[in-house]
């Protein structure tokens, strides 16, 4: 009997591709999201045509969409499997970047198999292929090298050997997770090799749980035990560790409020009496108030960046920053004293050195009226004639879902009011806010159906981020893949306004349609348009049409897309300070020094004493 199978590169690496599996017994990766084109059709698309039985592909409609889908299916499966797309070689390719980019910021899995060119360049230049004058080895998918945790480029069909179990290995490695690019010739995806049957043997690939080094442990105990006032900021990392369970017992024996990051969030229920909301720019007058007195913050989780920490502003001079990572890159931020390992393996043991050390910083009244204040921002309106806010939407799609239901978005005014006023379950917040991607949303409530398929799904977006990447509306429809969304029109870019007008001193100009200096309005008929790609659309009159849409739209294996026009000036950090306890902090965002209008050099006099409160180390 052979050791060896002929294979085609592009057959062998979806052959093994097929038998990668996790403890759980399923297919680490969960098939390939796959736009053919030149430079992918002839060799990875027949190898998938080959394997269809084994391993499943997925049409997209857009190629940086439907790498969203695979990122948000990645994340809602808390990266414990992924998915792989594939591209052409020009075009198809750095379409993906982008994708790459919100992968590689948010430490989420990813496997890009783009095309290239030819290896052997006999047809050179061939269509679609970006030529270097002075380096004949550049191609277009050197764009992802800064975007990627591993590149490898095939230029031999024997290089998958290698490339494959490395591309994998660095996917399932909870510290370096993030996206990996496998840069396939496309005369090599057609090439054949013998190769050795034991390399199509099943794998299955185990996410490690690295334990802390016993004097970090140590030390930051003693730092807790010393603390009168501490606070935790829970990041992202909380939920990939699968510690919320863990943190939830752990603030609660110890009496600490903890504070929520965007990716955070829904770690700990809403209910959880230690659960203070969000931290930060946008974060709640509780949480941000328990932050401001404390002695001693400890991060879990978390990559501190800016809305978090109020860019630098909101941990006062004297106390104390812990951060507990997976990678010693982010627990060493801000000059905080690190605590290196998983979160869960670190709590539990942290848990064990504090015994029964109780702080005495938790403020129950201060969250009870914070709790309050967003039921009434959130609450229904009196005139369903009028325009609602964005938090009176909030609240209508809170009382219309499930107590399961996920609210999940990206981008505009809604992630900032999300993180203040949603009021999840335990997993029932998405949000991808490290790189805050415009055109994630509908494409990523897609992908999350696909790894919760049994709970409710409804993604908020604005109408700018809807025109954007909409496309794999029809994607959903043609798969029957049911989820909500929530369309908020408020005619323009009306976040981004705010920061214009408001933030930076300056005039309205170029976001909201009424600015941009054109004699007719454009009058865009979304229900329309998500209906011409087989959703089902509806146009909400007030909150109360929005909250019976809600309902209906769950006996339905479609999209249901129900749009509802809202105020542009409804904007957690503003007006909304007094109304639902957002503390309005700072976030750093460079004023014009020099400027012909008063408003604008006041804006900037504001600004220096503003950035005079930062902390370079904290």
């Amino acid at each position: 009997m052979s050791n060896t199978i002929r294979l085609t590169a592009a057959q062998a690496m979806i052959k093994w591709l097929s038998v990668q599996m996790t403890d759980a017994g399923e297919r680490y990766i969960d098939g390939m999201w796959a736009i053919f084109g030149h430079g992918n059709v002839a060799g990875i698309g027949e190898a998938l045509h080959a394997y269809q039985d084994v391993f499943p592909t997925w049409r997209g409609q857009n190629e940086q969409t439907m790498a969203h889908a695979a990122i948000a299916y990645a994340k809602g499966k808390k990266r414990t499997r992924a998915m792989a797309v594939t591209s052409s070689i020009g075009p198809g390719s750095t379409n993906v970047v982008t994708a790459a980019a919100l992968a590689h910021v948010n430490r989420l899995p990813m496997l890009v198999v783009a095309g290239d060119v030819f290896a052997n360049r006999r047809p050179d230049p061939v269509l679609q292929q970006v030529e270097d004058f002075d380096d004949g080895t550049v191609s277009a998918s050197d764009c992802f090298r800064p975007v990627s945790r591993y590149f490898d480029r095939i230029t031999r069909p024997e290089h998958i050997l290698t490339a494959l179990p490395r591309a994998l290995r660095v996917m399932t490695d909870p510290a370096n997770c993030g996206p990996a690019t496998l840069s396939f010739c496309q005369d090599v995806q057609a090439e054949a090799y013998d190769y050795p049957v034991s390399f199509f043997e099943p794998r299955v690939w185990r996410i490690r749980r690295p334990a802390p080094d016993a004097g970090e442990l140590a030390r930051v105990a003693e730092m807790i035990k010393a603390a009168a006032r501490p606070v935790i900021i829970s990041g992202g990392g909380t939920i990939y560790s699968e510690a919320e369970d863990t943190l939830a017992a752990f603030a609660l024996k110890h009496n600490i409020p903890v504070a929520e990051t965007q990716a955070g969030k829904s770690g700990l229920s809403q209910d959880h009496p230690m659960n203070f909301g969000a931290s930060g720019v946008d974060g709640s007058g509780a949480a941000n108030a328990a932050t401001e007195a404390a002695d001693l913050v400890i991060g879990v989780g978390t990559r501190l960046q800016d809305f978090t920490t109020g860019s630098r502003t909101l941990i006062r001079d004297g106390a104390k920053l812990v951060s507990i990572n997976i990678h010693g890159y982010d627990a060493a931020k801000h000059g905080a004293e690190s605590l290196v390992g998983d979160a869960k393996v670190v709590l539990d043991q942290l848990g064990v050195l504090i015994g029964n050390y109780k702080a005495g910083s938790a403020d129950a009244a201060a969250r009870e009226d914070w709790l309050r204040a967003v039921d009434a921002y959130c609450a229904r309106p009196d005139d369903q004639l009028a325009k609602p806010t964005d938090g009176q939407v909030i609240g209508a799609v809170q009382r219309g879902t499930t107590d399961t239901a996920i609210a999940m978005c990206a981008a505009g005014t809604m992630p900032g009011a999300l993180k203040l006023l949603w009021q999840p379950s335990q997993g029932g917040y998405h949000m991808e806010y490290g790189y805050s991607c415009m055109g994630y949303e509908v494409a990523g409530a897609m992908g999350l159906k696909l790894a919760e398929p049994q709970r409710e799904v409804i993604c908020f977006v604005g109408d700018g981020s809807y025109m954007m990447a909409n496309s794999e509306l029809a994607t959903a429809v043609m798969r029957r893949i049911p989820f909500t969304v929530v369309l908020t029109d408020n005619r323009g870019y009306g976040c981004i306004n705010r920061l214009q007008t408001m933030g930076c001193g300056g005039e309205p100009f170029n976001n909201m349609y009424v600015d941009c200096n054109v004699e007719d309005q454009p009058e865009i008929n979304y229900v329309a348009h998500a209906a011409s790609m087989g959703a089902y659309a509806v146009k909400a009159a007030g909150t109360d049409q929005l909250e019976a849409e809600l309902k209906a739209a769950r006996s339905r294996n479609i999209p249901t897309v129900i749009v509802i026009e809202t105020i542009a000036k409804d904007f957690p950090g503003t007006g909304l300070e007094t109304t639902a306890g957002a503390h309005g902090y700072f976030w750093d965002v460079a004023v014009p020094q020099v400027s012909e209008r008063q408003e604008q050099r006041d804006r900037y006099a504001e600004y220096i004493t503003q950035i005079s409160g930062q902390s370079l180390v904290n």
